[in-house]
């Protein structure tokens, strides 16, 4: 797996114009059963990659906190809301409440996250290619390519399918 995290900048820069090209496409006339398709090549790629062996996502980005997210959590940590906001989080420049720095301060040594059962929204959903209308958030998944090794196998999968 770590020599695949060493590549994957490397290979997601080279197929960078590709992948843009290709979502370009798609955005304008997604097949019609695409979803379906993105759901089945997702599956397929989790049942090959564990998360455990990799947590780059969790190394090297912060997910956003919905009022939500920051609810419940600290509702798990019996704090107030503003309490939790002003321990971890900060607001970024699109106004959005993220960590305030990373790796996760929530990301063990095993590479296990201590809030799972309670993590955020955008953390249940990672790398979001199973989502449906997933035509509307490839801009989204040309970043998560650069993160995720199994976005970027599931993106150059899907390209194979769809010619």
């Amino acid at each position: 797996m770590q020599d695949q995290l060493n590549d994957l900048p490397k290979h997601a820069k080279d197929k960078h114009k590709a992948h843009k090209n290709f979502f370009s496409k798609l955005k304008k006339n997604p097949p019609k059963k695409l979803d379906y398709l993105m759901q089945d090549l997702h599956e397929q790629e989790f049942m090959r990659t564990n998360c455990l062996d990799c947590a780059n996502c969790c190394k090297t980005t912060g997910p956003l906190f919905t009022g939500k997210d920051i609810e419940r959590i600290s509702k798990s940590f019996r704090m107030k809301p503003s309490k939790f906001i002003e321990s971890y989080l900060r607001i970024d420049e699109d106004n959005d409440y993220v960590l305030q720095s990373v790796p996760c301060t929530f990301l063990g040594a095993d590479n296990k996250c201590s809030i799972y059962d309670i993590r955020p929204k955008a953390c249940r959903e990672f790398p979001h290619t199973d989502r449906r209308k997933f035509h509307q958030i490839t801009s989204l998944t040309l970043k998560n390519v650069k993160i995720c090794p199994a976005a970027y196998n599931i993106v150059e999968a899907l390209r194979k399918k769809i010619k």
